[in-house]
């Protein structure tokens, strides 16, 4: 089991920078995949970024060199540091684990936090 709370949404103007943590508690914090989701309204539920346990990054090609995830796995984090903010990147950001990429893939996870607001203002 995995329990995740994320942090560090908030309102931004376009072209600013925010950046999300992920606490992770629970068992085996280094073994996990770590992913980032977002869902806008009206929307589903679409892949961000994923981390492996070696630090093999994943991301979605609407964030690729904007968006940038990381993990400490000493500390039980994960970060999605988000730069030149888009309107269209408003969403609730959601912290995910699971043991492989490949459901991430398909916005599935076996673990998940209650989300964090992101709002870009034009």
């Amino acid at each position: 089991q995995v329990q995740l709370v994320e942090s560090g949404g908030g309102l931004v103007q376009a072209g600013g920078s925010l950046r999300l943590s992920c606490t992770a508690s629970g068992r085996a914090f280094s073994v996990y995949v770590m992913g980032w989701f977002r869902q806008a309204p009206g929307k589903e539920r679409e892949f961000v970024a994923a981390i492996s346990w070696s630090d093999n990054t994943y991301y979605a090609d609407s964030v690729k060199g904007r968006f940038t995830i990381s993990r400490d796995n000493a500390k039980n984090m994960v970060y999605l540091q988000m730069n030149s903010l888009k309107p269209e990147d408003t969403a609730v950001y959601y912290c995910a684990a699971d043991h492989s990429i490949i459901p991430m893939r398909s916005a599935k996870s076996a673990y998940w936090g209650q989300g964090t607001q992101v709002t870009v203002s034009s």
